[in-house]
This record gives C-alpha cells, sequence and structure tokens, in this order.
C-alpha cells in the first residue's frame, strides 16, 4: 500500500448567505463538494477564473474559513474536529504566503519582529535566541541579515514578499498554501520569487498548495493541477498532461489562451462566449454547458461526476 497523502480534503462546501433587500436571501456556492489529496513534498496547484473558488479552499485549509460541510484531514487529524488549542499546535505545520506582500506584514513592527511573531505564538525557543533564528533564516530567503531592525516600508515588493517567505517558513511547516504568491509583484521579481519557492522546497521537503490564475506559474511549479469553474474541480491531472493534452473543454480554452513567445508560432485560441454564471444561481447540469462548444442536452440536463481514468480526473460526459 502506498503512503497515506500529507492532505485529504473530501466533499469541501462552503456556502455564503446573502441577503437582497429586507427579507429575501440567497445562498451563493463559493465551493461546492470538492476534494482532492496531496502528498508530502509535492505541489498541487489550483487554477481558475476570479471567483471560482480557490482561494476559499486554501483558507479552509488552514481554517480561517470555517467550511459549510466536508472533511479535511492533515497529517493524520481530521481538523475540523480539533479545539482552539489542536488548531494551534496544527498551525505550525500548516503556514500561508500571502497575495499582497504589502498588506501581510505589520508596518508598526521591524522585520525581525514580524518574522519572530509566530515563534513567539507557538513558544517556540527563549527570546534571546529568536534574534539568531531570524537572521538565519533571512540569508536563507537571499536577503542581508542586518535587515532584521529595519521597517517594511524600507524594502521594495519584491523583498517584503521575501520576508513573508521567512516567517511562513520560520516555524518549519509541512504544507505551505501560498495565494497568488507573485500576482502583486513586478515580472521581472516574479520568476525569482517562484524560483525561491522552489529552491526552499526541494531543501526543507515541504508541500505546496499553489493558487493562481496564471497557467504559467502553476506550469512551472506544479507537480499536479486542478481546475476549478465555480467552485467545483473540473479536471485533475499531472501538470504536464494539463498542457499537453487537456480532457475538459474549459482546460482546453484555458491553455489556449496561454501567451505563446514565438510570433510566428500558429495559435488556436478558444474564445468562451457568455459570461460566468452566477454561483448564488448555477445552471443545471454541467456547470460549464452555458459556455462549452461541445455541450449537448445531456450536458444542461445532468451534471457529469469527476471520474478518474488512468490517473487523471475530469468532469465531463465526453471528455477530450
Amino acid at each position: 500500500m502506498g503512503q497515506d497523502p500529507l492532505l485529504s480534503v473530501q466533499d469541501l462546501r462552503k456556502h455564503f448567505q446573502t441577503r437582497e433587500g429586507w427579507r429575501r436571501k440567497r445562498t451563493v456556492y463559493a465551493v461546492d463538494g470538492v476534494s482532492f489529496d496531496v502528498d508530502a513534498g509535492e505541489t498541487f496547484g489550483l487554477v481558475g477564473e476570479s471567483g471560482c473558488g480557490k482561494t476559499t479552499i486554501g483558507r479552509m485549509v488552514l481554517r480561517l474559513i470555517e467550511p459549510t460541510s466536508g472533511r479535511i484531514r492533515f497529517d493524520g487529524q481530521d481538523t475540523l474536529a480539533l479545539d482552539k488549542a489542536g488548531t494551534k499546535a496544527m498551525r505550525r505545520n500548516m503556514q500561508m504566503v500571502f497575495q499582497n506582500p504589502y498588506a501581510a506584514l505589520n508596518p508598526r513592527m521591524t522585520v525581525g519582529g514580524n518574522i519572530a511573531e509566530s515563534l513567539i505564538i507557538q513558544g517556540i525557543g527563549r527570546h534571546r535566541e529568536h534574534r539568531e533564528m531570524v537572521q538565519e533564516m533571512l540569508r536563507t530567503v537571499g536577503l542581508q541579515p542586518d535587515y532584521i531592525d529595519r521597517y517594511p516600508h524600507e524594502f521594495s515588493g519584491g523583498q517584503r514578499q521575501r520576508i513573508g517567505i521567512a516567517r511562513t517558513l520560520i516555524l518549519r511547516p509541512k504544507l505551505i498554501v501560498c495565494d497568488e504568491p507573485v500576482s502583486a509583484l513586478d515580472v521581472s521579481v516574479q520568476a525569482q520569487i517562484l524560483n525561491l519557492l522552489q529552491e526552499l522546497q526541494a531543501r526543507f521537503g515541504f508541500a505546496y498548495i499553489l493558487v493562481a490564475h496564471g497557467l504559467h506559474v502553476v506550469e512551472h511549479m506544479s507537480d499536479r493541477i486542478g481546475v476549478m469553474y465555480l467552485g467545483k474541480l473540473m479536471e485533475v491531472a499531472p501538470a504536464r498532461e494539463i498542457f499537453s493534452s487537456p480532457r475538459h473543454p474549459y482546460t482546453e480554452a484555458l491553455v489556449s489562451a496561454i501567451p505563446q513567445p514565438d510570433p510566428k508560432a500558429v495559435r488556436n485560441r478558444i474564445l468562451l462566449e457568455g459570461d460566468i454564471p452566477s454561483p448564488s444561481n448555477p445552471p443545471p447540469g454541467c456547470l460549464f454547458s452555458t459556455r462549452c462548444r461541445y455541450a449537448t442536452a445531456l450536458c444542461r440536463e445532468l451534471e457529469p461526476a469527476l471520474e478518474t481514468r488512468d490517473g487523471r480526473s475530469a468532469a465531463c460526459h465526453f471528455p477530450l
């Protein structure tokens, strides 16, 4: 038998209640029945258009948002059954790199204070040891140790993200959720941060959940990719196979939109017609049927299950 996954998410759902006017309530199906596993040392990418629920999944995994229903098992533990003390202990092994490096750091604390805060909360080491631990972590992420006494406003966006990574890494977690870690950075800096994340993973062996809408990012980083649409997984497959032979029409359209570096290359761009349906009023049948060029009457009436074949999963009645 194979080793159990580090993280197992089963039928995870998050429904938000909103109000229109004084009385009418609506249910927003932000995440609606998502299941996936992440192995130790693996990078699992979650991609999809804005509002598809991928960030909500990352926050539910860390219990920053409580799910409506479902199960989350991490390192053999049912995380949703943990009390406050158990959740605090769990978070030592599950950390997050946030999207906005400007908002993620406390501007009133020094760099050393921002990074050492996690050690203090978790009760790791003595106060006099923290400075040396922080300086070593600054070296690890490619920053000068004497930056420890400076403040976040003195650094560029790329440097701030490195500080955020150092704060995440100082607890030596087993799983890191990266929520759009480079989308707020200049293009010239994005590759540096992505390469740093890969180098740190190779050195320390932790797993990533990489949340992104840029396919070039997940292609560069991920071992497997889950493609989301309207709160559900449409396809899950190894990264190389997602880009070489997508099986779901939505994945096919996303891959066709990736810019080609060769201006002479012939592109077969698939343009999706229509708007994304509202997550509070999803269409019957397949959620993608309103924009799919292959949709039939069956697709509009019956929702396809996420079926696995040859190690790949696709929620489509007629996979490509």
